[in-house]
Protein backbone atom coordinates (compact mmCIF):
# COMPACT_ATOMS: atom_id res chain seq x y z
CA UNK A 1 0.00 0.00 0.00
CA UNK A 2 1.49 3.45 -0.98
CA UNK A 3 1.33 5.91 1.90
CA UNK A 4 0.11 9.02 1.76
CA UNK A 5 2.82 11.83 1.30
CA UNK A 6 3.92 14.15 5.01
CA UNK A 7 2.46 17.38 4.80
CA UNK A 8 5.41 19.91 4.52
CA UNK A 9 6.48 21.88 7.15
CA UNK A 10 5.37 24.98 7.73
CA UNK A 11 6.95 27.82 6.09
CA UNK A 12 9.27 30.28 8.19
CA UNK A 13 8.33 33.81 8.54
CA UNK A 14 10.02 36.74 10.05
CA UNK A 15 7.80 38.33 12.56
CA UNK A 16 9.27 41.88 12.11
CA UNK A 17 8.71 41.97 8.35
CA UNK A 18 5.14 40.41 8.76
CA UNK A 19 4.33 43.54 11.73
CA UNK A 20 5.41 46.12 9.42
CA UNK A 21 3.76 44.74 5.64
CA UNK A 22 0.46 44.26 8.15
CA UNK A 23 0.32 47.62 9.39
CA UNK A 24 1.46 49.33 5.51
CA UNK A 25 -1.57 47.41 4.29
CA UNK A 26 -3.89 48.28 7.03
CA UNK A 27 -2.89 52.42 6.86
CA UNK A 28 -3.29 51.47 2.63
CA UNK A 29 -6.59 50.42 3.72
CA UNK A 30 -7.69 52.88 5.64
CA UNK A 31 -6.31 55.69 2.66
CA UNK A 32 -8.46 53.82 0.15
CA UNK A 33 -12.04 53.07 1.61
CA UNK A 34 -11.58 56.79 3.63
CA UNK A 35 -12.05 57.90 0.07
CA UNK A 36 -14.97 55.83 -1.44
CA UNK A 37 -18.05 57.82 -1.89
CA UNK A 38 -21.85 57.06 -1.00
CA UNK A 39 -22.26 55.58 -4.61
CA UNK A 40 -19.16 53.61 -4.56
CA UNK A 41 -20.22 52.13 -1.11
CA UNK A 42 -23.71 51.20 -1.99
CA UNK A 43 -22.54 49.52 -5.45
CA UNK A 44 -22.12 45.97 -5.86
CA UNK A 45 -18.65 44.52 -4.59
CA UNK A 46 -18.80 41.63 -6.91
CA UNK A 47 -18.96 38.64 -3.84
CA UNK A 48 -21.95 37.38 -3.85
CA UNK A 49 -24.99 39.34 -1.94
CA UNK A 50 -22.39 42.11 -0.61
CA UNK A 51 -22.29 45.22 -1.33
CA UNK A 52 -18.97 47.44 -1.05
CA UNK A 53 -20.38 48.92 1.68
CA UNK A 54 -20.31 44.93 3.19
CA UNK A 55 -16.75 44.79 1.91
CA UNK A 56 -15.20 48.07 3.65
CA UNK A 57 -17.13 46.71 7.06
CA UNK A 58 -15.59 43.31 6.87
CA UNK A 59 -12.16 45.18 6.39
CA UNK A 60 -13.32 46.97 9.50
CA UNK A 61 -13.81 43.34 11.27
CA UNK A 62 -10.92 42.05 10.17
CA UNK A 63 -8.82 44.94 11.84
CA UNK A 64 -10.81 45.22 15.17
CA UNK A 65 -10.54 41.13 16.16
CA UNK A 66 -7.01 41.88 16.50
CA UNK A 67 -7.30 43.97 19.89
CA UNK A 68 -10.33 42.23 20.87
CA UNK A 69 -8.49 38.72 20.57
CA UNK A 70 -5.35 39.78 21.91
CA UNK A 71 -7.61 41.41 25.34
CA UNK A 72 -8.82 37.77 26.15
CA UNK A 73 -6.82 35.10 28.05
CA UNK A 74 -4.48 33.15 26.43
CA UNK A 75 -6.91 29.85 25.58
CA UNK A 76 -5.34 26.17 26.06
CA UNK A 77 -5.67 23.31 23.80
CA UNK A 78 -3.47 22.62 20.38
CA UNK A 79 -2.63 25.64 18.61
CA UNK A 80 -3.36 25.72 14.31
CA UNK A 81 -1.34 26.55 11.85
CA UNK A 82 -1.97 29.24 9.17
CA UNK A 83 -2.92 26.49 6.83
CA UNK A 84 -4.93 25.24 8.68
CA UNK A 85 -6.49 28.25 9.38
CA UNK A 86 -6.80 28.82 5.40
CA UNK A 87 -8.52 25.76 4.94
CA UNK A 88 -10.88 25.81 7.97
CA UNK A 89 -12.48 29.23 6.63
CA UNK A 90 -15.52 28.26 4.77
CA UNK A 91 -17.41 26.68 7.52
CA UNK A 92 -17.32 30.57 9.22
CA UNK A 93 -18.70 32.30 6.33
CA UNK A 94 -22.13 33.09 7.12
CA UNK A 95 -21.02 34.27 10.88
CA UNK A 96 -18.24 36.42 8.87
CA UNK A 97 -21.62 37.61 6.29
CA UNK A 98 -23.76 38.83 9.40
CA UNK A 99 -20.73 40.62 10.93
CA UNK A 100 -19.98 42.15 7.65
CA UNK A 101 -23.40 42.97 7.01
CA UNK A 102 -23.47 44.95 11.16
CA UNK A 103 -20.79 46.53 10.28
CA UNK A 104 -21.92 48.05 7.14
CA UNK A 105 -25.34 48.67 8.78
CA UNK A 106 -23.15 50.80 11.50
CA UNK A 107 -21.32 52.60 9.14
CA UNK A 108 -18.00 51.02 10.22
CA UNK A 109 -14.77 51.86 8.41
CA UNK A 110 -11.52 50.73 9.07
CA UNK A 111 -10.39 53.69 10.11
CA UNK A 112 -12.23 53.44 13.45
CA UNK A 113 -10.22 50.65 14.35
CA UNK A 114 -6.81 50.46 12.73
CA UNK A 115 -5.29 52.61 15.28
CA UNK A 116 -6.08 50.84 17.78
CA UNK A 117 -5.12 47.64 16.43
CA UNK A 118 -1.53 48.92 15.83
CA UNK A 119 -1.27 50.14 18.77
CA UNK A 120 -2.53 47.09 20.66
CA UNK A 121 0.51 45.01 19.36
CA UNK A 122 3.32 46.81 20.61
CA UNK A 123 4.85 44.20 22.99
CA UNK A 124 3.15 41.51 22.35
CA UNK A 125 5.33 38.34 22.33
CA UNK A 126 5.48 36.57 18.60
CA UNK A 127 5.00 32.98 20.89
CA UNK A 128 1.89 34.48 22.27
CA UNK A 129 -1.05 31.65 22.24
CA UNK A 130 -4.36 34.18 21.54
CA UNK A 131 -7.78 33.49 20.44
CA UNK A 132 -9.43 33.51 16.49
CA UNK A 133 -12.28 32.41 15.19
CA UNK A 134 -11.17 29.06 13.94
CA UNK A 135 -8.60 28.09 16.61
CA UNK A 136 -5.92 29.24 19.02
CA UNK A 137 -3.01 30.16 17.06
CA UNK A 138 0.37 32.05 18.14
CA UNK A 139 0.61 35.62 17.57
CA UNK A 140 2.77 35.41 14.83
CA UNK A 141 0.85 33.17 12.88
CA UNK A 142 -2.94 35.13 13.75
CA UNK A 143 -0.88 38.11 12.29
CA UNK A 144 -0.03 36.33 8.81
CA UNK A 145 -4.03 35.62 8.70
CA UNK A 146 -5.24 39.63 9.15
CA UNK A 147 -2.63 40.01 6.21
CA UNK A 148 -4.36 37.37 4.32
CA UNK A 149 -7.73 38.88 5.12
CA UNK A 150 -5.98 42.37 4.23
CA UNK A 151 -4.59 41.41 0.68
CA UNK A 152 -7.94 39.41 -0.38
CA UNK A 153 -10.18 41.77 0.06
CA UNK A 154 -8.29 44.82 -0.76
CA UNK A 155 -8.23 42.93 -4.01
CA UNK A 156 -11.79 42.74 -3.93
CA UNK A 157 -11.77 46.12 -3.46
CA UNK A 158 -9.66 46.96 -6.62
CA UNK A 159 -12.23 44.97 -8.60
CA UNK A 160 -15.32 46.64 -6.95
CA UNK A 161 -13.94 50.23 -7.68
CA UNK A 162 -12.12 49.67 -10.37
CA UNK A 163 -8.93 51.18 -9.34
CA UNK A 164 -5.50 49.56 -8.67
CA UNK A 165 -5.20 49.27 -4.59
CA UNK A 166 -2.03 49.93 -3.60
CA UNK A 167 -0.84 46.70 -1.85
CA UNK A 168 2.10 46.59 0.38
CA UNK A 169 5.01 44.22 -1.44
CA UNK A 170 6.28 42.51 1.50
CA UNK A 171 2.01 41.59 2.26
CA UNK A 172 2.05 40.76 -1.22
CA UNK A 173 4.24 38.25 -0.92
CA UNK A 174 3.52 36.88 2.12
CA UNK A 175 0.22 35.75 1.15
CA UNK A 176 1.25 34.37 -1.99
CA UNK A 177 3.57 31.87 0.10
CA UNK A 178 1.15 31.11 2.76
CA UNK A 179 -1.66 30.29 0.23
CA UNK A 180 0.79 28.31 -1.75
CA UNK A 181 2.31 26.52 1.28
CA UNK A 182 -2.22 25.27 2.29
CA UNK A 183 -2.20 24.21 -1.24
CA UNK A 184 0.89 21.86 -0.70
CA UNK A 185 -0.33 20.96 3.03
CA UNK A 186 -4.03 20.37 1.53
CA UNK A 187 -2.53 18.27 -1.40
CA UNK A 188 0.72 16.51 -0.38
CA UNK A 189 3.43 15.79 -2.60
CA UNK A 190 5.99 16.10 -4.77
CA UNK A 191 4.30 15.48 -9.02
CA UNK A 192 3.42 19.16 -9.55
CA UNK A 193 5.49 22.73 -9.47
CA UNK A 194 3.29 25.35 -9.18
CA UNK A 195 5.38 28.91 -9.44
CA UNK A 196 3.87 32.40 -8.33
CA UNK A 197 7.09 34.55 -9.46
CA UNK A 198 8.13 36.09 -7.77
CA UNK A 199 7.31 34.76 -4.78
CA UNK A 200 6.64 31.31 -4.01
CA UNK A 201 7.52 27.88 -5.81
CA UNK A 202 5.85 24.80 -3.90
CA UNK A 203 5.73 21.08 -4.93
CA UNK A 204 2.49 19.36 -4.31
CA UNK A 205 0.04 16.36 -5.63
CA UNK A 206 0.67 12.90 -4.77
CA UNK A 207 2.96 10.94 -7.94
CA UNK A 208 6.26 10.65 -9.28
CA UNK A 209 8.78 13.07 -7.93
CA UNK A 210 11.42 14.45 -10.53
CA UNK A 211 14.66 15.25 -9.40
CA UNK A 212 16.17 16.57 -12.00
CA UNK A 213 15.20 18.92 -14.91
CA UNK A 214 11.83 20.65 -15.76
CA UNK A 215 9.69 19.04 -13.58
CA UNK A 216 6.76 17.27 -15.87
CA UNK A 217 3.67 18.97 -14.31
CA UNK A 218 4.55 22.93 -14.12
CA UNK A 219 1.63 25.19 -13.13
CA UNK A 220 2.91 29.26 -13.12
CA UNK A 221 0.77 32.13 -12.39
CA UNK A 222 1.01 35.69 -11.14
CA UNK A 223 0.23 36.78 -7.85
CA UNK A 224 -3.18 38.58 -8.12
CA UNK A 225 -4.26 35.50 -10.33
CA UNK A 226 -3.07 33.30 -7.82
CA UNK A 227 -4.66 34.64 -4.70
CA UNK A 228 -8.06 34.60 -6.97
CA UNK A 229 -7.44 31.26 -7.59
CA UNK A 230 -7.13 30.10 -4.20
CA UNK A 231 -9.96 32.10 -2.64
CA UNK A 232 -12.72 31.27 -5.08
CA UNK A 233 -12.30 34.36 -6.84
CA UNK A 234 -11.59 32.98 -10.10
CA UNK A 235 -11.56 29.35 -11.44
CA UNK A 236 -9.22 27.10 -12.70
CA UNK A 237 -10.86 26.74 -16.21
CA UNK A 238 -11.52 30.62 -16.78
CA UNK A 239 -7.87 31.18 -16.01
CA UNK A 240 -6.65 28.56 -18.05
CA UNK A 241 -8.39 29.55 -21.03
CA UNK A 242 -8.20 32.71 -21.04
CA UNK A 243 -3.89 32.47 -19.92
CA UNK A 244 -3.47 33.36 -16.90
CA UNK A 245 -2.51 30.20 -15.67
CA UNK A 246 -0.03 27.99 -17.83
CA UNK A 247 -0.06 24.59 -16.80
CA UNK A 248 1.36 21.32 -18.62
CA UNK A 249 1.70 17.51 -17.59
CA UNK A 250 -1.26 15.35 -17.22
CA UNK A 251 -1.51 15.94 -13.37
CA UNK A 252 -0.98 19.71 -13.32
CA UNK A 253 -5.07 20.26 -12.73
CA UNK A 254 -5.70 21.51 -9.98
CA UNK A 255 -8.62 22.41 -9.74
CA UNK A 256 -9.81 19.17 -7.72
CA UNK A 257 -7.77 21.38 -4.82
CA UNK A 258 -9.44 24.76 -5.15
CA UNK A 259 -10.44 27.06 -3.51
CA UNK A 260 -8.35 26.68 -0.77
CA UNK A 261 -10.72 29.12 1.48
CA UNK A 262 -14.38 30.79 0.49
Amino acid sequence: MTSRPAAPRPRKVDPVKVRAALIAQWRAIVDVTARLTPAQLAAPSGLTGWSTANLVGHLAASIQAVPRWLAEPAPTGPVITVEQWANGTSAYAAVVSSIADEMAEAGHTPADYADAAIAALDGVPDTRVTVTRIGPMRVADMLVTRLIEGVVHADDLERAIGEPFPHDRQALGTVVRALADALATRAPGHSVEVRVPPFAVVQCVTGPRHTRGVPPNVVETDPRTWIRLATGRLTWADAVEDGRVLASGERSDLSGNLPLMG
